[in-house]
């Protein structure tokens, strides 16, 4: 790999991508920045994991909020549930192996998602006697195939 491949990839990502294509597609593949195009590579797989386990989060939050504030249950929060599961099956449309993390993934996203949900809604120092389950009550199956308004703990 050339210096002047390294430094392009310092100045002008754009460009060395670009350039990293045209390489490859021409099969020099000893011109090629290999070191940071498997970097890119692996940051490729690390962003539609991140965003799965956001949306994840997101909606689980808004599940914990409608269980322990049910007088506050509205579309908005319905809405933002569906939201999040319409993004993590569009990410898992095009990259299946992301059920399997999203699956492996449940149990953190829930914990982030219980104390988000308690700080939001003021309510951590009640988080004992709103009976919140310490593990994660519904199954990525009944996440993703049930009605979000019908899910509950109880």
């Amino acid at each position: 790999m050339s210096t002047v491949t390294k430094t392009l990839y310092e100045t002008d990502f754009v460009e060395w991508a670009d350039h990293t294509a045209e390489l490859l597609r021409q099969g020099k593949f000893g011109e090629v920045d290999l070191e940071h195009l498997v970097e890119e590579v692996e940051g490729l797989s690390g962003s539609d994991r991140s965003a799965v386990s956001s949306q994840l989060q997101r909606m689980l939050k808004h599940l914990v909020k409608q269980q322990i504030q049910p007088q506050r249950r509205g579309r908005s929060w319905i809405v933002s549930i569906s939201d999040a599961l319409t993004e993590i099956e569009s990410r898992i449309d095009n990259s299946p192996s992301l059920r399997r993390f999203a699956a492996e993934d449940l149990e953190k996203a829930y914990h982030r998602a219980v104390r988000d949900a308690l700080r939001e809604t003021g309510l951590q120092s009640q988080k004992m006697a709103l009976g919140i389950p310490e593990k994660c009550p519904w199954s990525i199956d009944q996440l993703f195939e049930a009605d979000p308004d019908t899910l509950r703990w109880e």
